[in-house]
């Protein structure tokens, strides 16, 4: 019991003897790394603005006020520690041995982070955009390092880790959609008119603002000419508006009195006398 009691006073002796020895160095340290806290958000706000005021991406610009903070913030924490007398050095190396280790084991989530950096970097598409990668189509609506969120017509959130991304065929075609449809008419039909129409059915649903329009003979059926009309819709309307057009086409041939043949088929019944 005396000698746990001994024990017991010589841990308390030299706790105390530590804080008689370094009250000032803890005090000094803890300042210093309070007031780098609030030196490092504040540089990283203006960073920010300043980013901003360039007209950088906001996901870059974000990056960009993230990582300075977190590099004044480091910077700061050696400073205290050293102001205390614990070297850095023992804690960089065991760091780098658990950085190894961990790399490692989640390499995955580094490739991720790695992809993501990548992106935010280049930049091949930034928010607002519309991309088809992997099979999936979408407008960019965050874009994180790990990962990217895609949103659709339906509103349907879209998570695609960054590694499925970097290294892959990614269409960009910026905020719109391509919509292709095919219109067949009878062969009695005047081909300028009809494109005339198509033209003006196009500039009354507002699809002629974003790109010209690309209408033409695409191929000659067996009961009808059939025209290729091709043009852009917002991604985040792109059924609506292809549904609307659909229906306006079919109207104006109507009232212009172009008729829309049904597929014909020519069957001679033979008579075999036996």
């Amino acid at each position: 019991m005396q000698e746990e009691i001994e024990q017991f006073q010589a841990i308390y002796n030299t706790i105390i003897e530590f804080f008689i020895n370094y009250s000032f160095q803890l005090f000094g340290a803890f300042i210093i790394l309070l007031v780098g806290m609030f030196v490092a958000n504040r540089v990283a706000k203006v960073v920010l603005k300043l980013c901003e005021k360039k007209e950088l991406d906001i996901t870059l610009s974000r990056f960009i006020s993230s990582f300075v903070r977190i590099v004044i913030i480091v910077g700061v924490a050696v400073i205290a520690l050293g102001k205390i007398g614990i070297s850095v050095t023992p804690f960089v190396a065991a760091i780098g041995a658990i950085s190894l280790g961990a790399g490692l084991a989640v390499q995955g989530l580094l490739s991720n982070y790695g992809a993501g950096l990548n992106i935010i970097i280049t930049r091949p598409f930034v928010i607002g955009d519309t991309i088809t990668v992997q099979g999936e189509t979408g407008l960019v609506d965050e874009v994180h390092l790990a990962y990217t969120v895609l949103k659709d017509e339906d509103d349907v959130t879209i998570t695609i880790p960054n590694r499925h991304i970097v290294g892959e065929i990614l269409h960009n075609s910026a905020g719109n959609k391509l919509a292709e449809t095919t219109v067949g008419v009878s062969y009695g039909s005047d081909p300028e008119k009809v494109m005339e129409v198509l033209h003006t059915v196009l500039k009354q649903q507002g699809v002629t603002e974003t790109r010209t329009p690309l209408i033409g003979i695409d191929n000659f059926g067996d009961s009808s000419i059939n025209f290729g009309v091709r043009f852009w819709i917002p991604t985040n309307r792109f059924h609506e508006i292809r549904y609307n057009v659909n229906n306006a086409i079919y109207n104006a041939h109507g009232v212009a009195g172009i008729s829309i043949p049904l597929p014909q088929r020519e069957v001679r019944l033979l008579n075999e006398k036996g």
